[in-house]
């Protein structure tokens, strides 16, 4: 199998595939070649014959799959498996990420007989029925769902990780759908099944929420449309459509995510803000709940906090070595306010944590004030703003100079009145961690000015700032490298970088085939010297202040995410995309 055919002969299965979800029907086996699949792997080279006995003699006392126990010594990978099915045997390879899934045929296979055979039903043809399989030469699970379904079965293979992913995900909520819809609770019995977390509608939210968790997603959005409720899942910052439920299911579902996170169901006019506590996994997960009436009915996205992942140390933030290490001197200094600054959803937050995480120590005191308190740290004051009470940024920041505290975290600086006491607690001995909303670095003097802050205060009490984002991280398990396109080397070169061979995902199984898993924080950390003090006194524009960096050698925020895109962790695209507003 010469790699150049496998290529082309995978991209047309695939093209062809995501043209209109048909299964091609050239690469269709035309009967059953009663081959084991050790043989073929040794037929191919990919194994030895004592390697594939040993797998053998193991499997007669296990009794798993062949090919699972040569994956887990390590023999072959899944993808080696794949190849010699689809280009000895004939069998195609169908991604179900991207596989338009009749919601239909699901319930012609059982989902016993699904989870134990790890099948799913793709395409129904006349008497055939084509069902994606993660063994497509068993041939008992073959015969059992002939037996079961009363269909001629015809295999397709799809990975191990994407078929457990669909079965979760068309199984386990389209049976309690069809259940909701089969006995819709009267309204005299509706308050109780809301209440109940046992009743339908309950484990349906708790399979969505538990779903999106598996999937690492950030945000769930019920989105309201004419006909229909959308479920859509944040991942890695896309956003993608995972359920589409009936419209009327809509009230019910909306109503029970009111009852968790104890909103009032009744007030269906004005936004409102809650909170879900869940344990998922034996994981305790805090979930953020914000409802916005729209014309189709109320919108109600839930972020996830996952508090076992929530507190990161200053390494794991993205940091390159020097501006971590100008972070950590930054910190340490016993007054003077330090911002972060970025737009909505660049990891602000995550810095600020890493940075109290460091500084948590017995001996400081260590108050803050946030809107919300999205994770809970030990040791540290946390106060909640709570506008209802009149408890503002401003108001809290008050009572907290009254604390006596060594280190204050301001959630965000939204208006002069918080900007003020911020400064003026930076100047009187605290040190003052708080975000703000600037394009980069060098803006947030600017901002500070026109919010109405005295250029003298601002350039004696800033002590730096830390503007970011995030980008996504190349998925590690299907990372290949590449030659650079036109548009990229004139990047490098434009910079001055080397750099014969880039690296990219491929997709797979593991990243839902986007070649991403995880993001990483790209950044420029703006150090205020002597000169940039003085240039904050005389009000100097932007361009004057860049200048003058440049000189300095100041690395600016793309310039962080090309030195990531050399240690091979991203890819220039992602990099562009996150900073092309700057």
């Amino acid at each position: 199998m010469e790699n150049k055919g496998k290529k082309d002969n995978s991209q047309t299965i695939q093209d062809q595939e995501l043209k209109n979800g048909d299964i091609p029907t050239e690469m269709m086996p035309t009967k059953k070649k009663r081959k084991r699949i050790g043989d073929l792997l040794v037929e191919t080279g990919f194994i030895t014959q004592s390697q594939l006995e040993e797998a053998l003699n193991e499997q007669k006392k296990s009794k798993k799959r062949l090919g699972d126990i040569l994956i887990a010594k390590g023999y072959v990978s899944e993808q080696q498996i794949i190849e010699v099915l689809e280009f000895q045997l004939g069998i195609p390879y169908v991604s179900l990420y991207r596989y338009p899934i009749d919601r239909n045929l699901i319930q012609l296979i059982p989902e016993k007989l699904a989870i134990n055979y790890q099948v799913l039903p793709l395409k129904k043809n006349g008497n055939r029925l084509f069902v994606a399989m993660a063994d497509p030469l068993d041939y008992y699970a073959i015969e059992d769902l002939r037996m079961t379904t009363g269909f001629q079965i015809h295999p397709v293979i799809a990975t191990k990780e994407e078929l457990s992913r669909a079965i979760d995900r068309y199984y386990g909520i389209q049976e309690t759908v069809n259940e909701i819809m089969q006995n819709l609770p009267k309204e005299e019995e509706m308050d109780e099944q809301l209440q109940s977390e046992d009743a339908p509608v309950s484990r349906m939210v708790n399979q969505i929420i538990q779903n999106a968790v598996k999937q690492r997603a950030s945000d769930i959005h019920f989105d309201p449309q004419e006909n229909e409720l959308r479920v859509r899942f944040r991942v890695d910052g896309q956003i993608r459509t995972e359920q589409v439920l009936p419209k009327h299911m809509q009230g019910i579902v909306t109503a029970r995510l009111k009852i968790m996170a104890q909103l009032n169901i009744a007030e269906k006019r004005l936004p409102q803000d809650g909170r879900i506590q869940l344990e998922v996994d034996y994981r305790s997960i805090d979930i953020r709940v914000a409802t916005l009436p729209t014309v189709y009915g109320e919108k109600i996205v839930l972020r996830i906090l996952d508090l076992s992942q929530a507190i990161k140390q200053i390494e794991q933030i993205g940091f390159s070595k020097a501006n971590a290490e100008k972070f950590r001197q930054m910190i340490r200094k016993s007054y003077g306010i330090i911002l972060i600054t970025g737009p909505t959803g660049s990891g602000k937050s995550s810095t600020l944590y890493a940075a109290l995480n460091e500084l948590n120590r017995e001996d400081v005191n260590i108050i803050t004030v946030e809107d919300p308190v999205e994770y809970r740290l030990t040791g540290i004051n946390q106060v909640q703003v709570n506008e209802k009470t009149g408890l503002t940024f401003a108001r809290g920041l008050r009572a907290i100079l009254r604390q006596d505290p060594n280190i204050i975290m301001v959630g965000e600086i939204r208006d002069l009145e918080t900007a003020e006491i911020a400064i003026r607690a930076a100047l009187t001995g605290h040190l003052v961690l708080s975000t703000i909303h600037t394009n980069d670095a060098v803006s947030t003097v600017t901002r500070l000015i026109d919010m109405g802050i005295e250029p003298f205060l601002i350039s004696s009490a800033l002590t730096g700032v830390v503007s970011q984002r995030l980008v996504r991280r190349i998925c590690i398990d299907c990372a290949v490298p590449y030659e650079p396109t036109i548009e990229e080397k004139k990047i490098l070169e434009e910079y001055q970088i080397e750099l014969p061979q880039l690296r990219k995902g491929s997709g797979c199984a593991k990243c839902n085939r986007t070649g991403y898993k995880d993001r990483i924080a790209i950044q420029e950390l703006l150090v205020l010297d002597d000169r940039l003090k003085q240039m904050v006194i005389e009000k100097q524009p932007d361009s004057v202040y860049r200048q003058y960096l440049k000189e300095k050698g100041f690395v600016t925020m793309f310039e962080d995410g090309l030195e990531k895109v050399k240690q091979g962790l991203t890819t220039i695209s992602e990099v562009v995309r996150a900073t092309s507003n700057d």
